[in-house]
């Protein structure tokens, strides 16, 4: 099934709010996709729950059982009353999504013959005191409407003809002072609860293992890369800096990267002219390190490559003395 590109809006969003949290935070996100189109009698409704950076449960209208599954071993701690409850609500936003849906490609008189798309996204955030920090609400169609929670929890923002006339007409939608309540109250509490669940998993501290690579380029100057790998939580720095101060401006820096493992990695790169190396010096830091770590690039030791020939000729010396000796011997 293809997935039309306005969504990337909504999904940036997400990384952004799983990735870029505040350091020392902790985000509860519900990320729902409902999807119309060729080959779909009716809306399909797909709901993921992270918590951080990790799914903990996952619903899907078009499975062969539509219950809300567990996608975290912690998650399996809760009771069969609990999924049943989560079950029948994952379904309820199931038709009400889907209703706002299909009236949005009516106003825009869009058929079923291409895959059309409302995504939804719904959080909260706290910090390691427990203490509420964010909330977060949208709507998004197809890169066309938003419909979105504003920072002071008690408005909202309709961009597009038809996200106002859904927000000023849908009765079935929450007020803003609603989710507000709900963001700084049951969300917090739901929070704070996975947390503890898995708190083996969720609340460790893996120091980034980092060093520096070295690569020539064409045009002769040198890309000096830092790596940081193996890291957890997702929050991590990486500064450059040149004779001490810093360059930031110059660098090349990547998002937060899943490793598969649980783990994250990240690098910061910046050119510089050949043989300046050494005057470039990457810092990072994370919360695991019990301070930041300052790297510089190694050059290879000519004094060891040294030695590794020497060995050689000095073994090379032995055999073919061994050999002289031995045929001399034979004479």
């Amino acid at each position: 099934m293809r997935t039309p590109g306005p969504c990337a809006h909504l999904l940036l969003l997400v990384a952004v709010a799983l990735t870029q949290n505040c350091t020392g935070s902790h985000w509860l996100l519900f990320y729902d996709t409902v999807v119309y189109g060729p080959n779909l009698w009716e809306p399909r409704f797909i709901r993921v729950g992270y918590l951080d950076t990790t799914p903990f449960e996952a619903f899907d209208s078009k499975a062969a059982t539509a219950v809300m599954q567990p996608r975290a071993p912690w998650m399996e701690q809760e009771p069969r009353e609990y999924w049943e409850q989560v079950t029948e609500e994952a379904l309820l936003d199931s038709q009400n999504n889907g209703m706002i849906l299909q009236i949005m490609m009516g106003y825009y008189n869009h058929s079923k013959n291409e895959y059309r798309t409302l995504q939804v996204v719904l959080g909260c955030s706290v910090g390691n005191d427990g203490r509420f920090l964010r909330g977060h609400h949208q709507f998004a169609y197809y890169g066309y409407d938003y419909i979105t929670l504003n920072e002071d929890l008690s408005s909202w923002t309709a961009e597009g003809e038809a996200a106002q006339t859904i927000r000023k007409q849908w009765n079935n939608m929450r007020t803003a002072e609603e989710l507000g309540t709900y963001l700084q109250g049951p969300c917090v509490e739901i929070l704070t609860r996975y947390l503890d669940l898995g708190k083996e998993t969720l609340l460790r501290s893996d120091a980034p293992q980092a060093h520096v690579s070295h690569q020539v380029r064409p045009g002769g100057n040198v890309t000096l890369r830092c790596w940081a790998l193996g890291f957890y939580p997702a929050e991590i720095s990486l500064t450059w800096q040149r004779d001490g101060n810093n360059h930031t401006q110059e660098m090349e820096l990547v998002d937060t990267r899943p490793a598969g493992d649980g783990t994250f990695q990240k690098w910061a790169a910046v050119v510089v002219p050949s043989g300046e190396e050494l005057r470039y010096t990457c810092h990072v830091n994370h919360e695991a390190l019990p301070e930041p770590l300052t790297l510089r690039w190694e050059p290879p030791q000519p004094t060891l490559f040294l030695m590794a020939i020497l060995i050689g000729l000095v073994l090379g010396a032995f055999v073919v003395g061994a050999v002289v000796i031995f045929l001399l011997s034979k004479k």
